[in-house]
């Protein structure tokens, strides 16, 4: 005797794939990814906006990551006020640098796919495999990092677990390093880093921190034309975050220009600004 027994699915393969926002939208919506655009030659890409410089420098308690607010297309001023400080959770943010476009987009996608994963896991991923899945996107990107857009960020958060702030860089590859009290990249990064190097003690309070990060990116910009300076005339500071036990706090525009001011006044005082270049001997 023979039965028909009714035919069962299978359960399909790409459901028992680790649960990941990026991977949905890579099988349902793959031209929403910065991943997405077609090949072409590296002479074929026209400008286009890039974010410049951006730093981090640990303090007691906490971390603190800002960056300046200009973009640049070529030799062009792009943008003035473009935002390169992002909180992607309560206790992370990251900060851009490269192609503003791409980097833009990959920073939405990331702060979705931590909300998105600690949604469907019930908990949140520790602050190193925050860092690793930013790995995973910058990697992605290499493709057109190739063709010119690069995407370098820079990742910090507060860990919960070792009880300090933790400062990731990244290089186009993917290739993620952890820093241990500072760093800054973009095309002000070097200009930045010998400021830092200077003010930089184990010790800085969270407003130490944040008049350090002020003064490296307004020294940056002293050197390198692509980084902006504070501009008091147009109200325009740089993007600063402190990472701490309590949380993400963006430093206001009204502080950082009453630190600003302060700053340009103990120059001042010291003779270390001059109305303009000096030349020996002259009346």
């Amino acid at each position: 005797m023979e039965f028909d027994f009714p035919a069962f699915d299978r359960i399909p393969a790409a459901s028992l794939d680790p649960v990941s926002f990026a991977d949905v939208l890579r099988r349902a919506h793959p031209e929403a990814l910065p991943t997405s655009a077609p090949s072409a030659a590296i002479e074929d890409v026209p400008q286009i906006p890039h974010g410049t410089t951006i730093l981090a420098i640990r303090f007691q308690g906490g971390v603190v990551i800002a960056g300046d607010r200009r973009a640049t297309e070529g030799y062009s001023i792009a943008h003035r006020s473009i935002e390169k400080v992002f909180p992607t959770d309560d206790s992370s943010a990251v900060a851009i640098a490269g192609a503003a476009g791409p980097a833009i987009e990959m920073v939405r996608i990331f702060q979705t796919e931590l909300e998105h994963y600690e949604k469907i896991e019930g908990e949140r991923l520790t602050l190193e495999g925050r860092a690793n899945k930013l790995s995973q996107f910058i990697r992605t990107n290499l493709p057109m990092a190739m063709q010119g857009m690069v995407v370098v960020p820079l990742y910090v958060g507060f860990d919960d677990q070792k009880g300090y702030g933790r400062i990731f860089k990244y290089d186009v590859t993917g290739g993620r390093y952890e820093e241990s009290d500072y760093y800054a990249t973009g095309s002000g990064g070097r200009d930045a880093r010998g400021t830092i190097k200077k003010r930089y003690r184990p010790d800085l309070s969270r407003d130490e921190a944040v008049k350090v990060a002020l003064e490296t990116l307004f020294d940056a910009s002293d050197e390198d034309v692509a980084t902006g300076g504070p501009d008091s005339l147009r109200k325009i500071y740089p993007n600063i975050a402190a990472i701490s036990d309590t949380g993400v706090v963006k430093i206001d525009d009204d502080t950082i220009g009453q630190l600003f001011n302060d700053l340009l006044a103990e120059r001042l005082a010291a003779g270390r600004v001059q109305p303009r270049e000096h030349v020996p001997g002259e009346d």
